[in-house]
């Protein structure tokens, strides 16, 4: 008994020595799926946060992370001439959970759920020239945003490398209305890339 207590202790003391924190961003390229968003087009954002990645083997290990996201979606058109553009931002924290896979001592890939919480709403709108920006009611929107990514990553080096990865959302951006007929299904789904720094 003593000695599978004591197999135990190494094997967890090395997991936790082999711990590596870091810090990541990079560019979200965001959108809202399905109805009520139809004439919306894709919107450049971006992301940043702090990770930890934890090993369970060789080759496999698990990735919590805190992420700050820029998501929403942008609509463009002309009107009398003039050109438009507004830009709806959903700002959240999300909170990934990434199971990585390592295909090569450099190479992985991940996939796991996402949880965002939503921390502020706005619409940015550009108009001949001149920009306004209009805060969002956040009690129209879903607090809570459910997702699942997919990615894959390389190591550059040891403490920097670059990663890729499509999150699909799950929940409903909108609450639903009080009349069931105009609920309209709209989730977020984004698609990042960027940089990793571990130390």
């Amino acid at each position: 008994m003593k000695k599978m207590f004591l197999g135990l202790s190494i094997v967890a003391s090395s997991f936790a020595f082999s711990q590596q924190f870091g810090i990541k961003g990079g560019m979200n390229v965001s959108s809202i799926s399905d109805d009520g968003y139809d004439d919306t087009k894709s919107k450049v954002g971006y992301y940043g946060g702090v990770f930890v990645n934890i090993p369970a083997s060789e080759s496999f290990s698990i990735q919590p992370e805190v992420i700050y996201n820029n998501l929403g979606s942008e609509v463009k058109g002309t009107v009398l001439g003039n050109s438009y553009s507004q830009k709806l931002n959903l700002n959240y924290i999300t909170v990934p959970v990434m199971f990585q896979y390592k295909a090569t001592p450099q190479f992985y890939l991940e996939a796991g759920p996402e949880f965002g919480f939503l921390v502020s709403a706005d619409t940015k709108t550009t108009w001949n020239n001149s920009t306004s920006t209009a805060e969002l009611d956040k009690e129209d929107y879903n607090n809570f945003n459910l997702g699942v990514g997919l990615g894959a990553g390389f190591d550059i080096t040891k403490n920097f490398g670059i990663n890729a990865r499509y999150v699909a959302g799950f929940s409903d951006v909108t609450k639903p209305a009080s009349d069931p007929s105009t609920n309209a299904k709209n989730k977020n789904n984004t698609f990042q890339v960027g940089v990793n720094f571990k130390f």
